[in-house]
């Protein structure tokens, strides 16, 4: 995808979200993320928003800490957020393409790497927030989901951090079949290492909709389908959050 798609990617769910979080009110409860109220789903990606769009504008070189809001009533929440969300997208429009700063990811650029991540961010977030109100979460489109999919198997779960772990080498296909996308997952006592295209004989494999998978590797949907070894399967959803 191009830095545009992901800006008008993101610039769409910042508004889905906080379109979604008014309609719910910010007492209910997020469905998606138990421990959560719709008031600690608006202060966290806020804040998420604000703190990406500081490296960028700021051409910050090194991480800092996430620091949520203070003191801001839930009647404000919403409000804030789409300031929040404001201000991110129009940073993230007005930066020079070879602006240099910290990122956490792989990517052609740090700009590249800020744009797809706080699209996937909002995405998500967008989902948690239509799951606290009545009524289906709305899905995305199959490319999105794909590139979602490949950031969360080749990015996240590359890290030192991924508690995906086995004791003894395990192979796990994902498989969206309506884009014919295919990742090969190889896991170990090491971060997972995973390649696009099918390798390796899989014991087990995660397939459906590439929506579908992308939500539920987020762990925000059930696995839409699963063949060969259940536990491998479980063992996703026990250990992947991030």
């Amino acid at each position: 995808m191009e830095t545009a798609e992901y800006l008008s990617a993101l610039e769409t769910e910042g508004r889905l979200l906080a379109a979604a979080a008014e309609q719910a009110g910010t007492d209910a409860k997020v469905p998606t993320c138990p421990e959560w109220r719709v008031s600690d789903l608006l202060r966290h990606t806020g804040a998420v928003h604000r703190w990406a769009a500081a490296y960028v504008a700021d051409r910050h070189p090194e991480p800092r800490p996430l620091a949520e809001p203070a003191g801001l009533d839930d009647a404000d929440l919403v409000a804030w957020y789409r300031g929040s969300h404001r201000h991110l997208v129009d940073t993230l429009a007005a930066a020079a393409p070879d602006v240099e700063c910290w990122a956490f990811l792989p990517a052609p650029s740090p700009l590249v790497f800020w744009v797809r991540r706080q699209a996937h961010e909002t995405a998500v977030h967008r989902f948690d927030a239509e799951s606290a109100r009545d009524g289906e979460p709305n899905t995305v489109t199959p490319e999105f989901a794909t590139d979602g999919i490949d950031e969360l198997l080749r990015g996240f779960h590359a890290r030192p951090r991924s508690r995906v772990r086995t004791p003894e080498p395990r192979v796990l296909h994902v498989r969206a079949e309506d884009t014919g996308a295919v990742w090969t997952v190889r896991l170990s006592s090491e971060p997972p290492v995973t390649t696009r295209g099918a390798s390796g004989v899989p014991e087990c494999e995660l397939h459906g909709s590439a929506g579908q998978l992308y939500f539920a590797l987020w762990n925000r949907l059930p696995l839409p389908g699963v063949s060969g070894d259940q536990a491998l399967a479980s063992l996703w959803r026990e250990a992947s959050g991030i």
